[in-house]
């Protein structure tokens, strides 16, 4: 397969899943390997396409962040308490980052992991959706400081490739009883501070794995990521508030179970 076709697929793959409770890692694995190609060769390009769905939410809610911006200044509350809660639930990960970062990185080519991961994830979803009673809390800047917190403890799950970074985020809020929407919406904004953070740590400790060949086919993939998360992006809020993440769940028991079937046979 040629290159060029690679790293558009893995672009598409990267804006499907970054804020889907799939795990846009473990797709990313998972794509390399049943493409052909060895998934640790094409870690730091997984890694490096990140902004461009990071874009995506930028673009989409440029008025939210327009308005929490100007709000800091005119001190309004809801600007602070968002703010707030933003950062108090991304600094577990920066802590579990720093302590545990080559153990992390150890699990990011496995795709037995990714596999039994995506069940698990499924499973818990399952469990969730029909034991958690969540009630609309009116927004992020709502939530506590201790929801906050337990949000961004759970996030660290995704640090395991095939858990999903969104999932975690939302389903450990609903389980807080935070609402479907305001828990996608925090899981979005959360997600800038956090792939930026991750993306920025990892390229900075492996910049000798981005050759200057890679960084063309790093902003193509990087482009073709933006165009398809902002399409997601727009949808998955309406999806998830009418039908629920139950067919998410059931996709991700389905994937990864046959992801173990094809990787114990092949």
């Amino acid at each position: 397969m040629p290159i060029l076709w690679l790293v558009v697929i893995l672009g598409i793959v990267e804006g499907l899943t970054e804020y889907l409770p799939v795990s846009s890692t473990g797709h990313l694995i998972l794509a390399t390997e049943l493409l052909g190609f060895k998934a640790s060769d094409w870690e730091a390009f997984n890694v490096a396409i990140q902004p461009g769905a990071i874009l995506a939410i930028i673009v989409l809610y440029w008025r939210t962040f327009w308005n929490v911006f100007t709000g800091l200044f005119r001190r309004d509350p809801d600007a602070w308490r968002f703010t707030r809660n933003l950062v108090v639930a991304c600094l577990p990960a920066v802590v579990l980052a720093l302590l545990l970062g080559d153990q992390i990185e150890a699990l990011l080519g496995n795709a037995v992991v990714v596999a039994w991961a995506l069940i698990i994830g499924g499973v818990a979803i399952l469990i969730i959706e029909r034991l958690v009673k969540p009630k609309d809390c009116g927004g992020v800047q709502n939530l506590t400081l201790k929801q906050s917190a337990l949000v961004g403890a759970v996030q660290c799950l995704a640090m395991i490739p095939g858990v999903s970074r969104s999932g975690a985020t939302i389903l450990g809020a609903m389980a807080l009883g935070v609402d479907r929407k305001t828990a996608a919406e925090f899981s979005f904004f959360l997600a800038m501070p956090t792939l930026s953070g991750a993306t920025v740590y990892y390229l900075a400790r492996h910049h000798d794995q981005v050759p200057a060949e890679m960084v063309g086919n790093i902003l193509i993939g990087a482009a073709v990521s933006f165009v398809v998360a902002l399409v997601v992006v727009k949808l998955f809020v309406g999806f998830v508030t009418r039908y629920g993440f139950g067919p998410f769940a059931w996709y991700r028991i389905i994937a990864g179970s046959a992801a173990l079937v094809w990787l114990t046979l092949r």
